[in-house]
């Protein structure tokens, strides 16, 4: 019953058209109702306290990094850097939007902020060079969501608040997962172009590579600095963010020259609106996190799927089909808030380790966003690069399915995450 409850109030207040924060908070209030504790004070305090969270500082941060990126220019260099190493293959342009995808990963940590530069910047070059529209956005929207695995990840540290999991530790398993997804779009993207008759970008010569490398060096110098110092301790995920947005803000002003203090007021007010947008999703779920144990909703799905708790992989399995079905309907940030509080309780009875878990379920949530209808990722791709949705979701699916097919083979063996992971936390 309290499960309905909950369920039943959460879908409704959304499908009446309630902003998902508010629909968490009047899931909440329901099951206060349903369990006869209804007070509207506990109701505020824990909507503050949802939000009164050290770790969810690096959000803001993270997000006026990714800002700062892209209006600075760091994000054109690194396309331009890729451009001179691997445009000269057959289907180079292709393998330089998945190598600027990763690199820029390390950067922002935003799908949505990646898939605007990538679409901007190479989308027109990939069509005028004779690839197939569909084909190219599809790509160029599966590498973006590359961003929310490779450290630094906003979804990361969202999660490990909900999950009371180490950041630091999320940060480096996601490392190995995000270069893999990269490298299965590498595949995907040779696989589907055989027969494709490209002319390739002209070879650059060393000359020429040196001074592509040259230039990007500072941009690139980011996601390194912030691996090494959580990878050695020097500073918290939180702090990283901090050291992110002042690094991309003073090689954006002073080194390279194109962001101008003038821009600096809008650039603050855009990462303030999205990380409003975040926190008060945050704090909303929090509510409900702490209802749904004080009604002991874990305890009931816990003993609805004791068949499974004996087999790991096919629990893992099961609760990766779960969150695929959700993400088609539901955008990642409140997918994690609804969904962690419920299923971390049968990962730990089921012995499963938190962090491989985590990062699993991050790439999950990440696919989802290029998964129709919903796929805020495909909305950014389609209106950026100005396609309609139907010819990005054609496009993507590919794509997609191989990020899928590589993320159950995770669930198979796990030791692909679980290993590197153990070696980069030391």
């Amino acid at each position: 019953m309290t499960i309905t409850i909950f369920l039943g109030s959460l879908l409704l207040a959304m499908a009446i058209g309630v902003p998902i924060s508010f629909a968490l908070l009047a899931s909440g209030a329901a099951l206060m109702v349903q369990m006869d504790m209804f007070d509207a004070q506990i109701l505020a305090q824990n909507l503050i306290e949802g939000a009164n969270s050290f770790p969810l500082l690096a959000v803001p941060f993270f997000m006026l990094a990714g800002e700062i990126m892209n209006a600075g220019g760091l994000s054109r260099r690194i396309v331009q850097f890729a451009m001179a190493l691997v445009g000269h293959v057959r289907g180079g342009l292709g393998y330089v939007a998945i190598g600027a995808a990763v690199m820029m990963a390390a950067l922002s940590g935003s799908a949505v902020a990646d898939a605007a530069a990538l679409s901007a910047l190479l989308l027109p070059m990939m069509v005028a060079a004779g690839h197939d529209k569909a084909r190219s956005a599809g790509l160029l929207a599966s590498a973006s969501i590359i961003a929310p695995v490779i450290p630094p990840s906003i979804g990361f540290v969202i999660f490990g608040v909900a999950a009371n999991v180490s950041i630091s530790k999320l940060f480096l398993a996601g490392i190995v997962p995000g270069v893999l997804l990269g490298a299965a779009l590498c595949f995907t993207w040779w696989w589907l172009g055989r027969r494709e008759n490209v002319a390739p970008q002209p070879r650059r010569n060393k000359a020429e590579i040196a001074a592509a490398f040259k230039d990007a060096l500072f941009a690139l110098g980011l996601p390194i600095i912030v691996i090494v110092g959580l990878k050695f301790g020097v500073f918290t995920p939180t702090e990283a963010a901090v050291v992110a947005a002042v690094y991309a803000l003073v090689i954006s002003v002073f080194v390279y020259r194109e962001l101008k203090f003038n821009q600096l007021f809008g650039l603050f007010l855009a990462a303030a609106k999205t990380t409003a947008v975040i926190m008060f999703l945050v704090a909303g779920a929090m509510v409900s996190a702490w209802l749904i144990t004080v009604a002991q909703l874990p305890d009931q799905i816990v003993s609805l799927l004791q068949p499974l708790m004996d087999n790991p992989r096919v629990l893992m399995a099961a609760i990766m089909v779960l969150v695929m079905v959700v993400g088609t309907a539901m955008d990642m940030t409140p997918t994690i808030l609804i969904l962690t509080p419920v299923l971390m309780p049968i990962v730990k009875a089921a012995g499963i380790d938190p962090v491989y878990f985590g990062v699993l379920f991050i790439m999950n949530n990440a696919i989802g966003l290029i998964t129709p209808p919903v796929g805020t990722v495909l909305n950014t791709v389609a209106g950026v690069g100005k396609i309609s949705m139907d010819q990005v979701t054609k496009g993507v699916w590919p794509f997609m399915i191989a990020q899928f097919l590589l993320m159950f083979l995770m669930v198979m063996f796990p030791a692909i995450v679980t290993v590197p992971a153990r070696w980069l936390a030391g």
